[in-house]
This record gives C-alpha cells, sequence and structure tokens, in this order.
C-alpha cells in the first residue's frame, strides 16, 4: 500500500491536472501489495497462532520525504512555472512507485507512506514530532543536503536507515552511520579518472595536467585528483596550469598529454575547449576529462568528440536497452507522459531496495554490500563505512563518440 500523507498524487494524466488533483488525499494500491491480516482484538484464538512465528517478516514500512511543495501553489491560478516546482518530486514518486510495485510482485507486503517536506525542516520535525516515521523500516529522502542533515539526529537516535536518493554530496557532511548514499560524490568522480588513467596510459610518455582556475568551487574536483594520482602506484608528472594558455607555451612534441578540466564554469569552458581543439590541431597527442557537470551543459559536441573527451557520470540511461523501452512504455501507460531522469532514479531504488526487502525481510542490510544491481539510470555497488554509512561506488564513464555518448566502463 502507498499512502500519501499531507497531499496526494494522482497516478494518471498530465502533471497540471495531477497537481490540481493532489488536494484530495488518497491510498493507491497495486494488486500485488497485499494488506496485512487483521488481528483479532481480543488477543485469543487466530492471533496467537499468527504470532508465533514473531521473526518472519511480512510488510516493510517505507517512508518516502520529498519535496511536492504545495502549499507555494495556488491550485486555482497555477502557472506552467509554478507547477514545474514540483515536477522533480511527482517523476521521482512515480518511478519509485513502479518500483515498489515491481518488487511487490516477489511477494512481500509493502506499505509507502509518501510526505511532502516542502523542503522545509520545520516540516521534518512536524512529521518526527507526530510519530510518523517512528516504525519505519527505511526512510527515502529528503532529496537536498540540509534536510538530511536535520533529520541526522533522529536517523541516529532510532537506528534508522536513510537513503539520500539525489544528492551527490559527500557523506562526510553528514556523519550518519545509519546513511545510504546512492549519487556518487565528487571523489569518486576522481578515483576513477585516475583509476582509468593508470590503466590505460604510460607514466613515462604521459603529462597529465589539470586545467584549474583554482575558485573554490573547482578545488572540490581538483583537490581529490592531486590526492589519488599521488596515491597511485604509478607515478605520472602531473602539471597544473590556471589556463589552458599557460599549458599552452610549455607543450612538448612527442607527449602523450591527458589534459583534465576542474571547472565546470560555462564562460570559462567554452574558450577552452576552443584552443584546445586548436592545439590538437597543430600534431599534439592530446585527450581531454571533463568535469562531471559538463553532461548538463551542452558543450559543441563537434568539439568534445575532436578531443576525444570523456566525463564520469552517475546517470546514463541507455534509451536502446529492452528494459529502458519497457519501463517507457509501462511509464506512458501509467502515466501519459514521458518519464524523466528522476523517474528511472525513483524506479531504480524502489526495485533494488523492494527486492531486499522481499528476499531478506528485516535484514536487508547485511546484503547491501553483497548484491549488486545493474539498473536503467546506473549501477549499485556499495562499500560500508562504520561512521559514514553505505556508499554507492558505481560510477561510469562516458565518452562522445559518433555524435552521441557512450559508456567506456
Amino acid at each position: 500500500m502507498i499512502s500519501v500523507q499531507n497531499h496526494p498524487l494522482q497516478l494518471s494524466g498530465n502533471k497540471y491536472w495531477l497537481i490540481i488533483c493532489m488536494a484530495f488525499l488518497f491510498s493507491a494500491c497495486s494488486p500485488k501489495i497485499r494488506k496485512p491480516a487483521n488481528k483479532n482484538p481480543d488477543g485469543q484464538g487466530k492471533e496467537k497462532e499468527i504470532e508465533k512465528p514473531a521473526a518472519r517478516f511480512t510488510q516493510a514500512n517505507i517512508s518516502l520525504l520529498i519535496p511536492f511543495r504545495l502549499n507555494e501553489i495556488n491550485l486555482r491560478t497555477a502557472t506552467k512555472a509554478e507547477v514545474d516546482k514540483s515536477a522533480m518530486a511527482i517523476d521521482f514518486y512515480q518511478g519509485f512507485k513502479m518500483g515498489i510495485d515491481s518488487a511487490a510482485s516477489l511477494g512481500l507486503n509493502f506499505k509507502v507512506n509518501v510526505f511532502d517536506t516542502r523542503d522545509s525542516n520545520a516540516q521534518i520535525d512536524a512529521l518526527i514530532n507526530k510519530g510518523t516515521l517512528t516504525y519505519t523500516n527505511l526512510v527515502v529522502g529528503p532529496v537536498f543536503p540540509q534536510g538530511i542533515k536535520h533529520l541526522m539526529p533522529y536517523s541516529i537516535a532510532r537506528n534508522i536507515p536513510v537513503i539520500s536518493p539525489l544528492a551527490a554530496t559527500h557523506p562526510e557532511e553528514f556523519n550518519n552511520p545509519n546513511l545510504i548514499s546512492v549519487v556518487n560524490n565528487i571523489d569518486l568522480h576522481a578515483g576513477k579518472i585516475v583509476n582509468y588513467v593508470a590503466k590505460n596510459y604510460a607514466p613515462e610518455n604521459t603529462i597529465v595536467v589539470f586545467i584549474n582556475p583554482k575558485t573554490s568551487s573547482d578545488e572540490v574536483l581538483a583537490r581529490p585528483l592531486r590526492e589519488y594520482f599521488k596515491a597511485n602506484k604509478k607515478v605520472f608528472l602531473v602539471q597544473e596550469y590556471p589556463s589552458v594558455f599557460s599549458m599552452e607555451t610549455k607543450m612538448q612534441k612527442g607527449k602523450q598529454y591527458v589534459v583534465i578540466v576542474t571547472s565546470s564554469d560555462r564562460k570559462f569552458v567554452v574558450p577552452t575547449l576552443d584552443r584546445l581543439v586548436k592545439i590538437k590541431n597543430k600534431g599534439y597527442d592530446l585527450n581531454l576529462f571533463g568535469h562531471p557537470d559538463w553532461i548538463k551543459q551542452n558543450y559543441n559536441v563537434d568539439k568534445l568528440q575532436a578531443l576525444n573527451t570523456s566525463i564520469t557520470a552517475s546517470y546514463h540511461v541507455n534509451y536502446r536497452s529492452a528494459a529502458a523501452v519497457q519501463f517507457i512504455k509501462k511509464y506512458r501507460v501509467a502515466f501519459k507522459f514521458e518519464p524523466s531522469e528522476y523517474s528511472f532514479k525513483g524506479f531504480d531504488i524502489g526495485f533494488y531496495f523492494g527486492k531486499l526487502f522481499a528476499e531478506h525481510g528485516a535484514n536487508y542490510l547485511k546484503y547491501l554490500t553483497k548484491e549488486k544491481y545493474e539498473g536503467l539510470h546506473n549501477s549499485f555497488n556499495f562499500l560500508h563505512d562504520e561512521k559514514l554509512g553505505y556508499i554507492n561506488t558505481s560510477l561510469m564513464l562516458l565518452r562522445y563518440k559518433n555524435f552521441a555518448i557512450n559508456v567506456v566502463e
């Protein structure tokens, strides 16, 4: 059973009608999600027989905390721009529901309570004070770092696992041993780049160059890159320049260059790409690695291909795969519009954790580091840290080729 709290969600029609219909409370139940048997109120007869196998896990209680922000929308006068503020939460919820429904086919009951956090810590406090999270087996959300931090003391005190479903924030900022981080943090991106370079380039003929303007945001990627290259068994010559123009004056013919741009500032990146293409056209052997944020910034594909550009990513859907095609068809039938990035993410999280519950019951956390998952948008491969919780280490390296972006590894 999926129970929607605070405000409801309708499961069909376009998003605008969906928002308008949220004023009516409802419960959406999958035919494969069975209601738990009613207990005899006097505690006699069959009640005792049911309680005997106490260790059996018959229902997973999940709390989904996402910011629909319906309190900010006037249902009578809502514009498309106002409705779009809730689109991410709606898409994630609908994908998550499809994932749970699929996991329910394995035979376990699910009760999913859905709460509108309104992106407000006060709203999270209200949920805690009402006791609505007391008996949950798993909390999914909040989706933004400040909400995850705010929930941390309660999670630790109650020993309730909390999934961070969309934030790429490093788990050190939360310091919650019960946290499950799904999205890869920037240190993992840096490690992926360094490991790939170490496997595919020879140190004696390769020069690694960081193009790093050294703003605080640029250092977020540059810092772990330095640390990983320093710790790597293969010793590369690593140079660092504030711009590609500074690098150009010191380049050597006959060397293979791995250029890593640590910036995602479009005003800096565009002229950097222009200059790198000109340098490569002069005969230099040069391969580029970009910042993870580039994947959503729409740079010139011809130039990215010319530079053999690679980008690490925690999200990529192969729309030609049979699994993706099937999901899209089912999503269209259920909701009458196209799935977004958040729909795919919601499905993978709902199905993976639902499947863990169905197969392992209350002991599902013991199997989190043992059972890998090949999802629609990414894979899950968790490691456990006693202080930081469970961290998904699965990450893709994508490369621009033939006017498409493909998974390299």
